[in-house]
């Protein structure tokens, strides 16, 4: 995924609202930009952060500017905006850099499926292969050199996994992909301590025959143009 213009940088006073972010600007001016995530941001949204923004040509936008990257005073890169989760994968799928997603001939976004009315992120299809289900979540979370995910208690991902679960009974296969988004993340464990129930959620479609992937990000940290999906890291389950 390719930032074009370059992104520009800026110093973070604060996200409030959820969707709001005040920032003091290069030339040392003060402005509020848009967020594109309804997570709690942990540790990705420090006071003092550099934040990373691009730039909106639309001009009924009522903040231009859009928070992409976060750069923490450890130097770690975030991709705090979620939206750009599915660019990346989708990027990746069609390049098949994710190999045990490659080799289908139809890729298909934002497909109605399952009996909670969900859409599957992507909905992979081929003469030779089963239908694919793959749901997709980002992973920013990095608590004791730890990647973790949920962030928060999250309902919504508990009914994915009740889907995927139901996927797999039906006779097709079923992925949950996590994007690990995050620079310091170098493996992903199942925040427990934050959902217990999506932890015994995931457990179940794991046993059921959902498969868990993970793969990570790679930053282009000189000019901030450029992010890609490029390897695949460890998951850590623990013991029940």
């Amino acid at each position: 995924m390719q930032f074009s213009p370059p992104l520009q940088k800026a110093i973070l006073i604060k996200r409030y609202k959820r969707f709001l972010a005040d920032v003091t600007l290069a030339d040392g001016s003060q402005t509020t930009i848009h967020v594109a995530n309804t997570g709690a941001m942990t540790g990705c949204a420090e006071p003092g952060d550099t934040v990373w923004y691009s730039q909106s040509s639309n001009l009924k936008r009522k903040y231009p500017f859009s928070w992409e990257l976060t750069q923490t005073a450890k130097n770690h890169f975030i991709c705090v905006n979620t939206i750009r989760a599915n660019h990346l994968v989708e990027e990746a799928l069609s390049a098949n850099i994710i190999s045990e997603l490659s080799g289908y001939s139809s890729i298909e976004r934002e497909v109605k499926y399952g009996s909670e009315n969900s859409k599957i992120d992507f909905f992979l299809s081929d003469a030779e292969q089963k239908d694919t289900y793959v749901e997709v979540k980002s992973v920013t979370l990095l608590e004791n050199e730890q990647g973790y995910f949920p962030d928060a208690k999250t309902t919504r991902g508990q009914k994915h996994l009740r889907e995927l679960i139901d996927v797999v009974a039906q006779g097709h296969r079923a992925v949950l992909l996590f994007a690990v988004l995050h620079t310091g993340i170098n493996s992903v464990k199942i925040a427990k301590h934050i959902d217990y129930k999506y932890d015994e959620l995931i457990r179940a479609a794991k046993s059921a025959g959902v498969e868990i992937l993970a793969y990570k990000a790679q930053f282009d940290v000189k000019q901030t143009t450029q992010v890609k999906l490029a390897q695949p890291i460890e998951l850590k389950f623990d013991t029940p």
